[in-house]
């Protein structure tokens, strides 16, 4: 279609066109042939071109198809959540690695019992977590959710609970540095009590055995916290059918501060109780028969030879069995006469003598004899002898053996 208009003005960006029935067209001035001024007549062939809106539209639908593919048909897929290992007091929680599709991640977080437990921590290469300070034989609900630039999603509800106190199926160990012989040991140990051992140290892994503090996996147990004791603990733990405490069996602690469990707490107070009888009971025999011969008060008091003299248990018995000796031979000389104390009749000392029951000749070798100074004993002898004229009955000589035995006995009551 060919048409001729009339340019009425031309500026520097814009022409204006004027048609046949006088309307104004504005029009690039750029698209107008060189020299052309106000008056001038130009001819434009307007006509449509069907190739190049054919070829626009197939490249709409063509880039159409590909956001399509790329975004509606691929799309984030929710965290699929699963329980690693469980002990008394936490839980082992692991998930599959996130797939986002093509959409940009946001934030993934951990709900317990439906409340935020918190977020987790560079969630594209983190793939499980531990929680501690759980309660014991208790149950707990766990789920993900996962926000992204394409929605929100959510993984399934996991029900967890925690371990007994003798449950021992949680325990994981990684060995350390051990004699080929207690390795063996100690994974027959473990499978006996329902645990299991690893080779590496994981986030699962609950306490590291070894027998000396070094290597790449005791550095890496030390900066993870982990627990480290001797193979010892597990042994304690098989013995007392329970988690036992770590405290004692790290490896600079001393064995004396291991707490005892049920086991060995009953097993070493009955071994106490034993040992402390036993004690006791051997320790009588030396003890008893000195502290009660002593001790015992004698039934009737012997007569104070001299103004004074105080009576003691031991020179007591000596006297006693002087008189009984005496008695059998001939009687004891009377005891010297004192204007201070009351007179009495010197056969009372026989008499009184002749009753006092002389003691078992098997329990006389008990007693320590008494020694006497050579010196002191005829001091004595001299002393009794220089005063019996005055006291002895005529016709009435006293045995130098008794009076020998009775100036002994009158010497050990004499406060010195």
């Amino acid at each position: 279609m060919l048409v001729s208009l009339t340019v009425g003005k031309v500026d520097a960006g814009v022409a204006v066109l004027l048609t046949q029935d006088n309307r104004i067209i504005e029009f690039p001035s750029v698209l107008l042939p060189n020299n052309i001024s106000s008056g001038s007549i130009v001819d434009i062939n307007v006509a449509r071109n069907h190739a190049a809106e054919t070829a626009n539209v197939n490249a709409f639908q063509s880039l159409q198809k590909r956001i399509l593919n790329t975004y509606g048909v691929k799309t984030p897929s929710p965290p699929i959540l699963r329980l690693r290992n469980a002990t008394q007091t936490s839980l082992v929680l692991e998930w599959d690695p996130i797939d986002l599709a093509t959409a940009s991640l946001k934030s993934l977080s951990l709900y317990r019992n439906n409340s935020k437990a918190g977020s987790i921590p560079r969630p594209l290469e983190t793939r499980s977590t531990k929680i501690s300070g759980l309660a014991i034989h208790a149950e707990y609900t766990f789920h993900l959710v996962l926000r992204t630039t394409a929605g929100t999603y959510q993984s399934e509800k996991l029900t967890c609970r925690t371990h007994k106190m003798t449950d021992l199926s949680g325990i994981t160990v990684t060995p350390g540095i051990l004699d080929p012989a207690r390795k063996e040991a100690l994974g027959a140990t473990l499978e006996r009590i329902g645990g299991k051992m690893i080779d590496t140290v994981r986030i699962d892994t609950t306490h590291f055995v070894c027998a000396e503090g070094r290597g790449p996996l005791w550095e890496k147990a030390v900066e993870m916290n982990i627990p480290v004791v001797v193979p010892e603990w597990v042994d304690a733990c098989e013995s007392e059918g329970t988690i036992a405490g770590v405290r004692g069996y790290y490896l600079n602690a001393d064995p004396k501060t291991r707490q005892l469990g049920v086991i060995h707490g009953s097993s070493h107070q009955r071994t106490t109780s034993t040992m402390s009888a036993a004690t006791t009971a051997q320790g009588r025999p030396s003890t008893q028969p000195q502290r009660s011969e002593p001790e015992q008060p004698p039934a009737e008091p012997p007569l104070t030879p001299f103004p004074g003299g105080e009576t003691t248990p031991q020179p007591q018995a000596q006297a006693e069995e002087v008189g009984s000796q005496d008695e059998e031979e001939s009687p004891p000389p009377p005891p010297p006469k004192d204007e201070s104390d009351t007179e009495q009749p010197a056969e009372e000392i026989p008499q009184q003598n002749g009753h006092a029951e002389p003691e078992p000749e098997s329990e006389k070798p008990e007693e320590p004899p008494v020694q006497i100074d050579d010196a002191e004993e005829d001091a004595e002898q001299e002393s009794k002898e220089s005063t019996l004229p005055q006291h002895k009955p005529e016709g009435d000589e006293p045995n130098p053996k008794g009076k020998g035995k009775e100036g002994e006995g009158d010497f050990s009551e004499v406060t010195l």
